[in-house]
């Protein structure tokens, strides 16, 4: 078994979405060859209600996959094909846009504001324009596997013998939300050749290889590492413990054209998609 090292680590910068949400944008654009087959990660976190109230109003989506995944607070959501409610602290949302939806995600004023992750996974040339899915689950459907290190909560994918309540969804992707305890290690299983990347939600860890000299210290909330190939990832929490999520998925290698909130393969596939929202022609029957 061989231990995949850290490659690559990026904080990503503040960015203005939707109706004006501040975020942080940890990767997007320029990134995609790096992360495939994910395309974006998005904190998005505040207690003042100017910085999330504004919300996402309706806007489409085709081709990608997009993940939200709640910390704290509570965020309203619709969507075209009828679906919708309130998601809390601990639920998550996988929505497959596909051949094309339209939906909002619209925070709630909460005492302690708001604070979520929102990943986008690119969809494969060959479903791009299948039918769109959702698939949401409550924080009380996750299951959470006990170590002696801390919790894990598994959202998707399959770890420590529990399944996560996100399945049927592209490129099996695991998707974990670990909690380590003060200077402690867990070793996890990631498959050689699937893209990986952990994220800091809060603490410190160090990952790396058998050879301390070769591992990297990673201090700040808000860092994104992303590991290179190997059986598994070997992390190490600081004296103050950490929380991180760690992804990973099979990489597509296909052609991206990307224009806002829809990602095809080639320009002509974009151009169609723009020329059907305005004919009104962008939701498939």
């Amino acid at each position: 078994m061989s231990l995949r090292e850290a490659v690559h680590a990026i904080k990503g910068h503040t960015a203005w979405d939707g109706a004006g949400v501040k975020l942080r944008r940890i990767f997007g654009h320029e990134e995609t060859a790096l992360f495939d087959p994910f395309l974006l990660l998005d904190e998005f976190g505040s207690r003042n209600p100017a910085d999330y109230l504004p919300g996402f109003p309706m806007h489409p989506h085709r081709g990608i996959e997009t993940v939200t995944y709640l910390l704290d607070g509570s965020v309203r959501h619709g969507d075209s094909t009828g679906g919708g409610g309130v998601i809390g602290p601990g639920d998550l949302q996988w929505m497959s846009s596909g051949s094309g939806i339209i939906h909002e995600e619209m925070p709630l004023e909460s005492p302690n504001g708001v604070r979520g992750l929102q990943l986008w996974v690119n969809m494969p040339r060959r479903l791009k324009m299948s039918a769109p899915a959702y698939h949401g689950a409550t924080a009380a459907e996750v299951p959470i596997v006990p170590t002696g290190t801390g919790p894990v909560r598994v959202l998707a994918g399959e770890w420590g013998g529990a399944h996560g309540p996100v399945i049927d969804v592209l490129r099996n992707p695991v998707y974990l939300d670990v909690t380590l305890n003060p200077a402690s290690t867990i070793t996890l299983e990631v498959p050689r050749g699937r893209t990986a990347f952990a994220y800091i939600l809060s603490g410190s860890f160090v990952t790396g290889g058998k050879d301390h000299r070769r591992a990297a210290s990673y201090r700040d909330a808000g860092t994104c590492v992303l590991l290179g190939d190997g059986d598994e990832a070997r992390i190490e929490s600081g004296d103050e413990g950490a929380r991180f999520v760690i992804v990973h998925a099979m990489p597509l290698h296909e052609p991206i054209a990307w224009g806002g909130p829809i990602v095809m393969n080639t320009r002509e596939e974009l151009g169609q998609a723009f020329r059907e929202l305005d004919e009104g022609t962008f939701i498939r029957p």
